[in-house]
């Protein structure tokens, strides 16, 4: 199965890897004071490397990057002899990139962003009125995963709930619409914490636990039909007004979409009770890779932008708060009473991930 997965990502690499993105005043040699670096990054981050205004904070620092998007978890299947860095979407790819290489120097992550689930505002009064879900606002609540994921596995379905039958809409099988685990960072997370509290609030780790959790996993995925392999585009379809009435995305899309002034719709945002965080984690393969790592990580100005983009910067997090006090209508600042799940190693989650999809 292992073998599987890598040939899975091995064509998946071919065909999908992104345009490189180059950012920095200077290229070639990284004249001009700069210094050019090269890397791999998850798609997620594409539009923040290539803001101009992250082009120009970079240079500040002395840096011009070439980015080229690579799925989190097909960074180990790329050869990154000549690379600076690589800088995956959470932990897990980053420990398995680490033990690769062989560096055991720290790796650093300078923002996050937790999953959530979107919802239209019918769809989010189903939810509420059935038990599934706590409305703390017009458009942001809380998601009860055990609930959610017990009425999954019974087979519920949207007519089932009440009020559900004068909904236009909210008909057929009740399921969050999520990515492909196989290649897809927020599918492979939203497995985790899904088998988190399957597994009663312990990390699945190793076999008898995997088997336990499989047949939830499997219903959670297999339900939807076919998935896409990124979390932008069931985004983009919801923000669209097609697609599932419920779709699983980072919270920093949320953000960056408000931030940027554009129009939610009737978009709720549900804060599931447990959910798994998306760990922005760059793995430095050179000491310029360190030195990007640790000016976005410190330098007010890229942390900034993080924010504009949506992401929540490492430590202390004023930049966010600020920011998310303009929308609190959808945004929670704290995460009070949100449980984090974490993640299984990455060997585990790939094993759940091919059980998932059977």
């Amino acid at each position: 199965m292992r073998r599987a997965w890598g040939i899975v990502l091995a064509v998946l690499l071919l065909v999908g890897v992104g345009a490189a993105i180059v950012v920095g005043r200077d290229t070639g040699d990284g004249g001009g004071g700069t210094v050019a670096i090269r890397g791999v990054i998850g798609s997620e981050k594409a539009e923040f490397f290539a803001d101009p205004d992250v082009v120009a904070a970079l240079a500040d620092q002395g840096l011009t990057v070439q980015a080229q998007s690579v799925g989190s978890w097909a960074m180990d299947d790329v050869d990154l002899a000549g690379y600076d860095f690589a800088f995956p979407s959470s932990q897990g790819p980053a420990d398995a990139l680490r033990g690769a290489t062989g560096d055991p120097g720290t790796s650093l992550r300078p923002f996050y962003s937790p999953l959530v689930v979107l919802a239209h505002r019918q769809a989010a009064d189903v939810l509420a009125a059935g038990g599934l879900a706590t409305l703390e606002g017009d458009n942001v609540g809380r998601l009860s995963m055990a609930a959610y994921l017990a009425a999954v596995e019974q087979g519920r379905t949207w007519q089932e709930l009440e009020g559900a039958e004068a909904r236009d809409g909210l008909s057929g099988a009740l399921y969050i619409s999520s990515t492909d685990p196989l290649t897809s960072n927020s599918g492979a997370l939203y497995l985790a914490a899904a088998s988190f509290v399957a597994n009663e609030g312990q990390v699945v780790a190793d076999a008898a636990a995997v088997e336990r959790t499989a047949p939830l996993l499997r219903t959670l995925v297999q339900v939807q039909g076919s998935q896409q392999s990124s979390s932008e585009g069931p985004f983009r379809d919801f923000v669209s007004g097609v697609g599932n009435p419920l779709v699983l995305a980072y919270e920093s899309q949320v953000a960056a979409l408000l931030i940027g002034g554009a129009d939610p719709g009737d978009m709720v945002v549900l804060y599931p009770d447990t959910t798994a965080t998306s760990d922005h984690t760059l793995v430095p393969l050179t000491d310029d890779g360190r030195r990007l790592g640790e000016a976005l990580a410190t330098d007010p100005e890229l942390r900034r932008l993080a924010v504009r983009h949506g992401f929540r910067p490492q430590g202390a997090t004023a930049e966010f708060t600020e920011a998310a006090a303009a929308h609190p209508a959808y945004l929670m600042d704290g995460l009070d009473g949100i449980r984090q799940a974490p993640a299984p190693t990455a060997d585990v989650l790939r094993t759940m991930a091919e059980r998932a999809k059977g």
